[in-house]
């Protein structure tokens, strides 16, 4: 994952008016913490921190007063409504540090006709470092049949990172069509035949 660089600067008013304030000079609160320091609070640009922040566990390196934190976007908070960003919390790391983060499953491939993938499982927690998170981790299903799994201990994990969930936690099913799956499939050739004329045997 790159590591993306942005200014900052300390935040010394609060509350909601001033959050608002902040919002309407195109910049976003956070808080930087962990490692036992006193959290640090500050501004960061609206725009360029929205960028850096579409993947997730994204790595910034955050100047502040002539000083650089490290830090994952931990937890990001949107307006609902504007799907704008309010607030980041911001986890500060070191260089060869291992973090736990949970990674979002990527499917690739097709399996065989017919069959129904379910992903059952969006994210798996793994450990790694720092500076070297998978942005996301993938599963291949190309070709394979219906009663087929695939389970945790089925991904292949890039060097130095390591799986934190049940080996046997299942991933991907892999299931025939339901009832419902093939009455949909099926709809449209009832509904054609129904719109045919009847015939006249006068």
């Amino acid at each position: 994952m790159s590591e993306q660089k942005l200014p900052a600067e300390v935040r010394s008013e609060f509350g909601k008016g001033a959050a608002r304030q902040a919002r309407r000079a195109n910049k976003i609160p956070a808080v930087i913490y962990g490692h036992g320091g006193d959290p640090l609070h500050v501004l960061l640009p609206a725009k360029a921190t929205t960028l850096a922040v579409r993947t997730p566990n994204a790595l910034l390196t955050l100047e502040v007063d002539g000083t650089e934190h490290l830090a994952l976007a931990k937890d990001i908070q949107r307006n609902p409504l504007k799907q704008i960003i309010e607030h980041i919390d911001l986890l500060t790391v070191r260089r060869g540090e291992k973090v736990e983060v949970d990674v979002t499953i990527h499917i690739e491939g097709e399996a065989a006709p017919e069959v129904v993938v379910n992903l059952e499982s969006n994210t798996v927690l793994v450990e790694a470092e720092a500076t070297h998170l998978p942005e996301s981790l993938t599963v291949n299903i190309e070709g394979r049949q219906v009663g087929e799994h695939i389970h945790a201990s089925d991904i292949q994990l890039p060097a130095g990172t390591r799986l934190l969930i049940d080996a046997d936690t299942l991933i991907v099913n892999l299931a025939a069509p339901t009832v419902q799956d093939l009455g949909e499939t099926e709809a449209p050739a009832e509904e054609a035949g129904a719109a045919e004329p009847a015939a006249d045997n006068s």
